[in-house]
Parts: C-alpha cells; sequence; structure tokens
C-alpha cells in the first residue's frame, strides 16, 4: 500500500503527456436506447471513476485510432468495447500494480460516433446522435417528420472504408463488430493503427420509396447506419405554358402523364393549336434540350396514346394567330351565339 500511494501522489504532481481531460460531463446522451449495450465510438466522451483514486478519474474523449489516454495505463482499447467492459478492463490493469481491489465506474456522457445526417424536405434537417440502429421511418420522426414539399425519393449515401486490422498480442481482428480479445488486457498498451483515410472511403447509393414506405410498405424500412447521408429531396415539378386556362408548375407525382398535366393546367383555351404542342425536354446526360413534337388535342381525345412526363419538362401549347379575331367574337357576344348562328 505504501508503493501504490507513492504512485498515486507522483500522478498527482506528474500527469502523463497526452491525457485530454473534459470539464463538461453533462453533456447530453443519445436520443434512443439500443436493444443491446452500446459499444464505445470514436469521438465518444467516457466519464471514468476509480475509487480512491480520483487522479485516474475524469471525462476523456476517445482518439481517433480508437483508444484512451489514461494515465498508468497508457492507451487503452476503448473502440467497440461497452462500458462493462471497459470498466473491467480498467480494473483488471490496476489490480495488484497500483490498487489492491479496484472499483471502476464508466459511463458514456456524449456520444459522437454515432452521427446521422437528414437533409432536405424534412421539418428539422441536421446532424442527429443516436445510440444504436434506427430505422428510416424512425430517424424521419426524429427529424419532425416529412415537409408538403417532400419528394417520392429518399437517398442513402453510405461511405464504405477498408477495415483495418487491430493487432493484440498474436491476435488480429477486424474493428467492425468485434470484441476486444484477452490479449488486450494482459497488455493494455497494444497498439491500435489509424483508421482508413477519408479518400479511401467510397459511396454507395440505396434509394427508398417514401410514397410506398407511408402507405405501409414497410420493407422500405430499411435500418440506417452511423454516418450515412439521408437526403429527401423536394418533390420534381413539370411546367404547362402557352395557351392552356392555368399555366403554371406543377408537382410531379409517379406516373403523371400529358393528359393529366393538361387537366391539372384546366385545359387549352380557344386560341391554341393545340395539335402543335411541344415538350421541351433536358438531357439527363447530356444536359442538351429535347423538342418532343406531341398532339396535344389528340391525346386528349384518346386517339393517340399518352406521354409520360418528366421532372422538368416544359410542355408547351402554341398560339393561334387565326383564332384571335374569331376568340374575340366569341367573348363579345357570347360562345353559344356563335357557336349556333341563327338566320332571319
Amino acid at each position: 500500500m505504501i508503493c501504490a500511494a507513492r504512485t498515486r501522489q507522483q500522478l498527482r504532481d506528474q500527469s502523463e503527456p497526452g491525457v485530454q481531460t473534459i470539464s463538461r460531463p453533462d453533456m447530453a446522451s443519445a436520443l434512443i436506447e439500443p436493444e443491446e449495450d452500446y459499444r464505445i465510438g470514436s469521438g465518444d466522451l467516457i466519464e471514468i471513476q476509480v475509487d480512491r483514486a480520483p487522479e485516474l478519474s475524469g471525462t476523456f474523449r476517445v482518439t481517433a485510432s480508437g483508444t484512451l489516454p489514461l494515465a498508468y495505463l497508457g492507451s487503452v482499447i476503448a473502440r467497440e468495447r461497452t462500458t462493462e467492459e471497459l470498466s473491467n478492463f480498467i480494473a483488471n490493469g490496476l489490480r495488484g500494480r497500483y490498487l489492491t481491489n479496484p472499483k471502476v465506474r464508466v459511463a458514456v456522457k456524449q456520444i459522437n460516433s454515432h452521427a446521422f445526417f437528414i437533409q432536405g424536405t424534412v421539418r428539422l434537417p441536421g446532424v442527429y446522435q443516436i445510440e444504436g440502429r434506427p430505422s428510416l421511418l424512425k430517424l424521419i420522426t426524429i427529424a419532425g417528420g416529412l415537409a408538403n414539399n417532400h419528394g417520392s425519393t429518399a437517398y442513402i449515401i453510405r461511405g464504405i472504408k477498408p477495415q483495418s486490422p487491430i493487432v493484440e498480442g498474436n491476435e488480429a481482428r477486424s474493428i467492425a463488430g468485434s470484441k476486444p480479445s484477452s490479449a488486450a488486457v494482459a497488455n493494455p498498451r497494444s497498439p491500435v493503427p489509424e483508421p482508413a483515410n477519408e479518400e479511401d472511403t467510397r459511396y454507395e447509393l440505396t434509394t427508398i420509396n417514401i410514397n410506398g414506405l407511408l402507405k405501409g410498405v414497410f420493407n422500405q424500412n430499411m435500418f440506417v447506419e452511423p454516418g450515412d447521408i439521408i437526403n429527401i429531396p423536394p418533390a420534381d415539378v413539370f411546367f404547362v405554358a402557352g395557351e392552356v386556362q392555368a399555366p403554371g408548375s406543377f408537382p410531379l407525382k409517379e406516373g403523371t402523364t400529358l393528359r393529366q398535366a393538361i387537366s391539372l393546367a384546366q385545359g387549352t383555351t380557344f386560341n391554341a393549336i393545340a395539335s402543335r404542342g411541344i415538350i421541351y425536354r433536358e438531357d439527363p446526360t447530356t444536359g442538351k434540350r429535347q423538342e418532343l413534337k406531341v398532339d396535344v388535342s389528340a391525346v386528349m381525345a384518346g386517339k393517340t396514346e399518352d406521354v409520360a412526363i418528366m421532372a422538368n419538362d416544359i410542355i408547351m401549347v402554341p398560339h393561334s394567330r387565326f383564332k384571335s379575331v374569331g376568340s374575340a367574337l366569341l367573348t363579345a357576344f357570347g360562345l353559344n351565339a356563335a357557336r349556333y348562328p341563327r338566320r332571319y
């Protein structure tokens, strides 16, 4: 006990370099409780309390390599350990050499390694620290739900980094989804490699049908992973211009056709040459504008096949100069009088 007391006094007078003590132990915890014990990640704030050893207690941040720089024990592997596993590891390292019967308590004060990014047409876009693996539907709910102008598709961007091996004693394991080996307990100063660089990260894209999810198609309700970026763009639109009763922009729903577009614009006017309609469409590959000629009157009458409308299409119904005089007469005398002339 005398040696232990001297060692503690030496640590009080001269702390090891590199120890990061955080003076804010009241940081907020995660939003969601997991179904299993939480495993510590890089960037998390960890509070460690060692009875009868205040010089070893404090709040520390897990380094990018997944370690905690602790006095006396050196760099301790914290990543992928639960709080119970970490407390047992620290207690075993102190037992006999520093304290006779050490009692160690470990708590996660702030989770910084489980960040989920959601942007676009949600009411509260931003970064959310969530414990566990929430579903897409739950994450949207946490972000305040969908805005009124939400689109029909959610895009999930996920980074894929090459796994770095962690060597502990004579064993090697992967960082993701593994528990610390017994060799780490015997050697608390085992080296931990730095994580893969950001430039080595590759990304995969997953699309989810939001409309189907909201209608009960729950096979679209996938689980999201920490670091995922969820983007829900606003609804696509198309435009109807020219000789229609109500020109303007309209939200594009899945399966919208030319007949529906003209109906949304409340039909064509008397001055329209509906047989010479044009759809201006941008090629998504080249970005060049295309002009598609369509017979609007034939489509509306069901004589020709309907045309599918794409995002940002501009439907133009041209004006007829030859009908301008007749239009003025119809306006002046009434449509029925011009349509059914009387004989005197």
